[in-house]
């Protein structure tokens, strides 16, 4: 008999399975990890995460493995290269942003030691469990923070989905299979 997973995930998709399974609200603070979703939840404004996942290798390519210190560094010919990428999301502000964000991401990094830390500022380092949602008082934080810094597609909703991603938020449904209430 199959697993019972959220309600969210299109059990038709193989990786939407498998991120859902093994990746999705579990606590990953790798400043590598961190950084890759941060990219990858802002080029989801307006979009389905599902289709930014099925695009996610593409993005790793294109973006050199999210190397930030390549990113950082990216000039008009390699955003000219990305817009013209169709195997990735090719809406010229959120690529601009994604270079920008990466830019911030590391000032934060040389501000905190580590992006991590940052984010413990806000969190004191706890899981929040909740269902349903789609912002709270910590993804309005972090998010007003980020734009303050001169982020961009960090708004709220966003950063939310984000924090589900790393596992600082875990939001599995009721009768999902890794709910653990």
């Amino acid at each position: 008999m199959d697993k019972i997973r959220c309600g969210w995930c299109n059990l038709k998709n193989k990786l939407y399975i498998q991120y859902h399974d093994e990746e999705w609200c579990v606590p990953n603070f790798d400043e590598q990890y961190l950084y890759e979703m941060l990219i990858l939840e802002s080029f989801q404004a307006g979009l389905s995460w599902e289709c930014v996942l099925n695009k996610r290798e593409a993005f790793k390519k294109a973006y050199d493995s999210f190397d930030i210190d390549k990113v950082i560094k990216y000039d008009d010919k390699k955003i000219e290269e990305l817009l013209s990428n169709e195997n990735i999301i090719r809406n010229k502000l959120k690529v601009k942003a994604s270079i920008n964000n990466s830019r911030i991401f590391k000032e934060i990094q040389k501000e905190y030691g580590s992006f991590y830390n940052y984010l413990k500022i806000f969190t004191d380092g706890k899981t929040i469990i909740e269902i349903d949602k789609t912002t709270n008082e910590l993804s309005d934080k972090i998010s007003k923070d980020l734009i303050k810094r001169g982020m961009k597609f960090v708004g709220s909703t966003i950063i939310y989905s984000y924090l589900q991603a790393i596992g600082v938020i875990y939001s599995h449904d009721k009768n999902c299979y890794l709910n653990k209430r």
